[in-house]
């Protein structure tokens, strides 16, 4: 897996301006392979040919588009186990994880969006009185959706598969071209979908993948005149800045960007499924998940069982190379995510956490691990509690009555996802409808994947997944005509 990895620029694979990187695998820290690096001429380059390819893909049937994506799906599908070697080896997932929830969803949501929807539908006619706009009569009215045109879509490290998919698949089915701009650390995967698109008959200029670790290759996708509308996932920190960029021409958004999911639990909730759910925090992804249920909000009638609970589940889980079948949490991205990973653990200390489980380095010789970590008697101040850590870490909080929890849940300035467990169904739809999250689970942490995803407040903006998609990477136009 070592080869120099060159980029794909309307329909051709081309060298690199800037050189190449290392790619490196944070289970070995050894090289997976060699990305490249563009330059800003090269990603305007792309956007160009994206420009260029807009208009005559726009206009392809959509069942032929959707006959592409599922010529693609089908191509993923069949390379499951090479895909997700390549992603467990730029990731650091576990082998479970890169078969099935990256490369296995990216298969799936090509295969969803290969389903053709209708683009328009009738509005009721209107009966108009006569006035200065014409004549009186009945008025008809068609909605129609078309493409946005050139989308850059700029995907997240932790999953380099099945994030970008959720983005190039339903842009391409409602007759967008995109740029690809992968993460810096995991780009190697986005170029094998690429390479997947290319074969089942994408035009040349209708799918582009620009990389680099610099910042102007991102800047340049985003900024490019031939681009139309954004899509991004990642932290709120840099969406903000994309925001502003985007703001001077009025370019479309989508933005799925950071959370800190609460968990409510209830004294009468069932405690097993609670720490399963809460659990995942630690092994999916290694917490490196935007939905993660990272801020335990536990009534104190079951707080300090649930702190028992959770901690015992947490020293459990075996900490490891993901290449061995029994591995449940594998390594974080990156020596310098570690590093910052660690060092809210060591805040969490000095406001006055307690540690009780984890906090401590795993004793492996090598790779990037961070121990599955549960910090208690901890309060709604302190900043391990407020702040996205995005590692194995959970922090909890006690609260006495619904009223304070619901209080608890929304006092953030996130909103993606939360999660409330309770026995009392009609006490769990009554809360999650009052909190402010994009997307609330109840007694599950498990997602609908035809259910809209996106966040309220600095989570983010816009809704995908689905048909939600479809609206996303699309313009509404109406179509008025006397009856």
């Amino acid at each position: 897996m070592t080869e120099r990895q060159p980029l794909f620029v309307g329909g051709s694979w081309v060298e690199p301006d800037g050189g190449h990187y290392e790619v490196i695998d944070p289970a070995s820290e050894e090289t997976v392979g060699w990305a490249p690096e563009a330059s800003r001429d090269q990603v305007l380059a792309a956007c160009a040919a994206a420009r260029e390819a807009s208009g005559p893909w726009s206009r392809t049937a959509p069942e032929e588009r959707a006959a592409v994506l599922g010529r693609a799906a089908g191509i993923i599908a069949a390379r499951l186990k090479e895909y997700a070697s390549l992603a467990q080896a730029e990731t650091g997932a576990t082998l479970g994880t890169a078969r099935a929830m990256q490369v296995g969803v990216a298969a799936a949501r090509f295969r969803r969006h290969a389903r053709v929807e209708p683009a328009e539908w009738a509005i009721t006619p209107q009966i108009n009185e006569a006035g200065p706009m014409g004549k009186a009569g009945v008025m008809g009215a068609l909605a129609v959706r078309q493409p946005v045109g050139v989308v850059t879509c700029v995907t997240s490290y932790n999953n380099p598969w099945a994030n970008p998919a959720g983005k190039v698949a339903p842009a391409l089915a409602m007759g967008n071209t995109v740029v690809v701009k992968p993460a810096p650390q995991d780009p190697l995967s986005v170029y094998r979908m690429a390479q997947a698109l290319e074969e089942a008959g994408a035009p040349p200029g209708v799918v582009n993948v620009v990389s680099g670790r610099s910042t102007g290759v991102g800047e340049a996708a985003v900024a490019s005149p031939d681009v139309d509308m954004v899509s991004f996932t990642g932290s709120t920190a840099v969406g903000r800045r994309i925001a502003e960029v985007c703001g001077r021409d009025m370019k479309r958004q989508l933005m799925e960007l950071g959370g800190k999911g609460a968990a409510v639990v209830f004294d009468d909730a069932d405690l097993r499924s609670a720490v399963a759910g809460i659990g995942t925090t630690f092994s999916f992804y290694s917490g490196q998940i935007c939905t993660a249920p990272t801020r335990v909000l536990a009534q104190r009638g079951i707080h300090d069982r649930l702190v028992e609970q959770l901690a015992a589940y947490a020293d459990r889980l075996k900490v490891g190379d993901p290449r061995e079948p029994d591995t449940v949490v594998g390594p974080v991205i990156s020596a310098a995510h570690r590093d910052r990973v660690e060092s809210y653990v060591e805040l969490g200390r000095k406001e006055g956490a307690v540690v009780v489980a984890g906090g401590e380095r795993p004793d492996l010789p090598r790779g990037f691990y961070v121990a599955p970590t549960l910090l208690a008697d901890c309060t709604h101040a302190m900043r391990v509690v407020r702040e996205e850590i995005f590692g194995p870490v959970v922090a909890v909080v006690p609260f006495d009555d619904e009223e304070e929890g619901i209080a608890l849940a929304d006092d953030t300035d996130y909103g993606l996802i939360d999660y409330v467990w309770s026995g009392d169904v009609a006490r769990a739809f009554r809360v999650a409808r009052r909190l402010r999250a994009g997307g609330v689970g109840v007694n599950t942490v498990g997602r609908n994947m035809e259910a809209p995803f996106g966040g309220f407040k600095k989570s983010g903006v816009g809704r995908d997944v689905g048909s939600y998609a479809l609206h996303a990477y699309s313009e509404v136009q109406a179509i008025v005509w006397p009856g």
